[in-house]
Order: C-alpha cells, then structure tokens, then sequence
C-alpha cells in the first residue's frame, strides 16, 4: 500500500510540472489516504503483536 502511496505522489509531481494542476490535486489526495491508512494499519498490528505475544508468552 505504501508503494501505491509513493507511486500516486510521483504521479502528482509530474503531473504538477506539466500544469495539470487538477490530476495532481487528486493524485496527492489518493496517496496522502493511502499513506494514513499503511500508517494506521501498521500502528494496528503493532499493538496487535505486542499484546498477542504478551498473552501467548
């Protein structure tokens, strides 16, 4: 999912250097969601582990 998120902000940077200021709006947008959720999803499975492995300990 993070490689999505890098490959939509790549995609909002060319887009922005050629002055398709409306695709790269929209592409920063997706990859700034998409960069939230890997972050939430990491913090979940991190907490996730730690406790599992407090109770399986």
């Amino acid at each position: 999912m993070l490689k999505w998120a890098l490959v939509f902000f790549v995609v909002s940077l060319i887009a922005g250097l050629f002055g398709f200021t409306g695709i790269a709006t929209g592409a920063a947008a997706v990859a700034k969601i998409l960069f939230y959720i890997a972050v939430f999803l990491f913090i979940l499975f991190l907490v996730l582990g730690l406790f599992v492995f407090k109770a399986v300990k």
